[in-house]
């Protein structure tokens, strides 16, 4: 880190650009555009910057201006006034007006932030000296720590697509077998996937098609017109308001009381830590996707060109969270858990610093960052076996039979914004190169073909860890979670 700062200082800007690219954006109705929180519900999907710039011509005096005085704004920037914006304890008032002199918003809904070279952001939550600027080794574990675990009812509060659910249903098979009850509650979208897999399902809010819709037409936090800002603000506050009957209400078919004794959620969830904290009940987070302040890397949902802004990402993505959802949040805890509002940004995450975290990943791709403590740790990939069940329809296997090892291309929970479109690309490219093709039609609609190609096969739903082995290729979404289908 000390030597990223003298890289940083000797450049001919203290300033290194940070560029904040999310996945779907819910925007604070009282503020502007500029001043607008932001609430990402993220898979791992993040659009090119193919956007663009309008020409100073076809701006309107009022955005020619802000250009102009851009660069001032930025120059004016103190170092500690920008680091300011790891505080949790300053006012909300203060901690926007920050967020307004450091961030830009550019014309296709991405953020830009100045962030000068030198600065040391402190963790939320973590003392400035704490654990987050030494190297820290894990606690051993003692036998003594062992203890026997009675049964509990265990609710998972899941947001997100299949490839976000599918890893939770191998986390509960495996609890079922320890004995517990294991409700997931997830979006009904997912209710035969859950109860195939013999766990307990109940319905969150929220549509993931219409989340992941906005993924493909917004390539950055912002929604791209105020049209929007509602739609979003209302799928969000959909899936927070879920997450209380998830963990306290019967069971919806049998009506078989149930009462959560342990919480297990993804951060999308944004409502968990709040619930935990009404009802008393430990709360485990696990995610696909870094979550946790480090120097290693910056945020999944940033582009940092420098190391000195990797630390301070997480936090300037957390702050646009928190403005987005604070008065829902709030609204929460005021009417339906009984608790008082939160005022600073530390409500956003709660005492999230306590709080254990197991990232879904091999730590052979991605080992754990040094300055991940003792509650933090990358626990591999849940592999589920839906292999042996299935049973492939009798015309796939024919087609398989019939000629040489395919191509499988598939974007799976991502819309296409034009799908016949894409759909005659990928046939053109495969048929000029003498391939057969698996074209999965996904959420995104590809497969509209005006007349059937015997060296493509249409494919609704099949399981990866079966189908790649059939394969020769795969061409897919770069989604970790989509990455243990290469387990086979």
């Amino acid at each position: 880190m000390a030597e990223s700062r003298r890289r940083s200082s000797s450049s001919s800007s203290s300033y290194s650009s940070v560029r904040i690219e999310g996945e779907i954006g819910v925007v604070d109705e009282s503020e502007s555009r500029e001043a607008a929180g932001v609430a990402s519900v993220s898979n791992g999907i993040r659009g090119g910057d193919t956007t663009a710039e309008p020409t100073p011509s076809q701006l309107s005096k009022v955005e020619r201006s802000k250009i102009k005085t851009k660069g001032q704004r930025h120059q004016n920037i103190l170092p500690e006034e920008a680091a300011q914006i790891c505080n949790d304890k300053i006012p909300v008032r203060q901690k926007r007006k920050l967020l307004k002199r450091i961030a830009s918003v550019k014309h296709d809904g991405t953020v830009e932030f100045e962030v000068p070279g030198d600065v040391e952001p402190q963790a939320p939550g973590v003392g400035y000296d704490d654990v987050y600027n030494t190297v820290v080794d894990d606690e051993p574990l003692d036998a003594t720590d062992l203890q026997y675990i009675p049964p509990l009812q265990i609710v998972m509060l899941i947001v997100g697509t299949r490839g976000d659910v599918q890893p939770f249903i191998a986390i509960g098979k495996r609890l079922q077998d320890y004995g517990h009850r294991v409700r997931l509650a997830t979006h009904s979208n997912f209710k035969e996937f859950v109860e195939t897999a013999g766990l307990e399902f109940f319905p969150l809010g929220g549509d993931p098609k219409v989340l992941a819709g906005y993924m493909v037409k917004n390539k950055g936090f912002l929604p791209s017109g105020p049209s929007e800002i509602s739609v979003q603000r209302n799928q969000i506050k959909e899936i927070i308001y879920s997450l209380l009957p998830a963990c306290k209400e019967p069971d919806i078919d049998s009506g078989v009381p149930f009462k959560a004794d342990a919480i297990i959620a993804n951060p999308p969830a944004y409502g968990h830590t709040h619930v935990a904290e009404a009802l008393k009940v430990p709360l485990h987070i696990f995610f696909t996707m870094p979550w946790t302040p480090t120097s290693e890397f910056p945020h999944p949902l940033s582009r940092v060109k420098q190391p000195a802004g990797y630390r301070l990402s997480y936090q300037i993505v957390d702050s646009l969270i928190w403005l987005g959802i604070r008065d829902m949040i709030n609204d929460l805890r005021k009417k339906k858990l009984k608790l008082r509002p939160v005022t600073y940004l530390s409500g956003s995450q709660g005492s999230d610093s306590d709080v254990p975290h197991g990232y879904l990943w091999s730590p052979h791709l991605v080992p754990k960052p040094k300055d991940w403590g003792p509650k933090i740790d990358v626990v591999g990939f849940c592999f589920l076996d839906l292999a042996s069940n299935y049973e492939p329809p009798e015309s796939l296997l024919k087609w398989l039979e019939a000629g040489q090892k395919p191509i499988y291309i598939g974007f799976g929970s991502l819309p296409v914004e034009e799908p016949e479109k894409m759909t005659q690309t990928i046939v053109e490219a495969v048929e000029q190169t003498g391939q057969r093709g698996i074209i999965n039609k996904g959420w995104g609609g590809l497969g509209n073909l005006a007349e059937p190609k015997d060296f493509i096969y249409l494919l609704d739903n099949c399981p990866h860890d079966w189908l790649f082995l059939q394969c020769k290729a795969v061409v897919r979404l770069n989604f970790i979670a989509l990455s243990v289908g290469y387990n086979a």
